[in-house]
């Protein structure tokens, strides 16, 4: 079983390390900055050997050179994407797969918040990283897409079994929950969800990974019933104040 360290950086951003005690390989996974992501596999004891890119963002990529130079690792990530993150050893695109030993992760093309986002999904672990596609309550701005591919990522991610933990980049739970219960203020679930996630944060604790099923249930873009209504709730929450 993989193990995961969740390594906090610069203002809200998490850098995952997974570490496979089978065969002593560490994945980072979008390394923003190199120092406590090297530092926090040290005081581990793990050694990374491939970095995972989800998309080109410099707060996902901006420690590639300096863990590669430290380590010798492997960069995989977005091959539409390649001009913009040239540090990559390793291209990969929709259905291509990666490894940590023996455990495959399958890449899914999730195109919108930029326009070569991939996702890591790894079925035998029930885990999936998603980079800024997904968030918890929450999906990724369209910076260099639509609207329809965001819609069709969420089906996509939906489609994933219920109990895949879902490993996003960024600490945002507590607001896009705030406009979640704007968007649905009679979901109860999502009322419930917001008690705990609130609790959470006021003992500065981290809120994801989140899951599959919980974002079925509270996630206002995940639930979006057509292209239209996810572009109507992001174009909100691009503006919202709440």
């Amino acid at each position: 079983m993989i193990e995961i360290a969740r390594i906090p950086v610069l203002s809200d951003n998490y850098v995952w390390l997974a570490h496979d005690p089978a065969s002593g390989e560490t994945v980072a996974v979008d390394p923003a900055v190199a120092e406590p992501v090297l530092d926090a596999a040290a005081a581990r004891g793990w050694r990374i050997t491939q970095i995972w890119n989800t998309h080109w963002h410099p707060d996902h990529t901006g420690g590639n050179e300096a863990i590669k130079a430290a380590t010798g690792c492997t960069i995989t990530g977005p091959a539409a994407e390649a001009e913009r993150i040239p540090t990559l050893d390793r291209l990969v695109d929709d259905g291509d797969q990666a490894r940590i030993g023996a455990i495959t992760a399958d890449v899914i093309a999730v195109p919108a918040h930029t326009a070569g986002h991939i996702a890591y999904h790894l079925p035998a672990e029930d885990m999936v990283f998603v980079g800024d596609t997904l968030f918890a309550m929450g999906c990724g701005r369209l910076f260099e897409g639509t609207a329809d591919q965001m819609f069709a990522n969420m089906r996509r991610l939906e489609a994933l079994p219920a109990e895949t933990r879902v490993y996003c980049a960024h600490e945002y739970t507590q607001s896009n929950g705030r406009y979640a219960l704007a968007a649905e203020p009679d979901n109860a679930a999502l009322v419930a969800r917001m008690a705990d996630v609130d609790a959470a944060r006021a003992e500065g604790l981290p809120t994801v990974p989140t899951t599959i099923a919980l974002e079925r249930a509270t996630n206002p873009f995940m639930r979006a019933a057509s292209i239209a209504e996810l572009a109507e709730r992001r174009a909100a929450k691009d503006v919202f104040r709440g």
